[in-house]
């Protein structure tokens, strides 16, 4: 009877917690991290890739990821509070600015070896871009 009795007493507890959950801020904060997580990822596949290991499809998954990336920001930052709302508006913008000009340059090239070379230099910027953008919004 004592075992069943606490066997309850646990559940009770244990539903009482994950009803408390996060709150709409935590769970924007969270979503924005882990966003963050996912476009670093694909910003720095990106640079790792070389003339050899290059292909249209990768580019586009890795940018697909990335604009994946943006919306889910995008969808977060309405529950942030004031400071990292602005924060991460800041950086967003910034960033899809950058990550624009990245996919504006990517047709205008004449050659394999232009297009190579613009590719590097955007990806570059872009990598920049993340590290002074969205690099310092604080996931810790």
């Amino acid at each position: 009877m004592k075992l069943l009795a606490l066997l309850l007493s646990a559940l009770a507890l244990g539903l009482t917690v994950a009803a408390c959950g996060e709150s709409d801020q935590e769970k924007a904060t969270n979503d924005v991290c882990d966003a963050r997580a996912d476009i670093e990822k694909n910003v720095k596949e990106l640079q790792g890739l070389t003339v050899g290991t290059a292909t249209v499809d990768k580019v586009k998954s890795n940018l697909e990821g990335i604009r994946d990336g943006f919306a889910k920001i995008g969808d977060a930052r309405a529950n942030l509070d004031g400071a990292r709302k602005q924060q991460v508006e800041k950086a967003n913008e910034t960033f899809k600015t950058q990550l624009q000009a990245l996919v504006d340059d990517l047709g205008k090239s004449t050659s394999l070896q232009d297009a190579a070379q613009q590719l590097k230099t955007d990806i570059a910027g872009l990598a920049s871009a993340y590290q002074e953008t969205l690099g310092p919004v604080d996931c810790s």
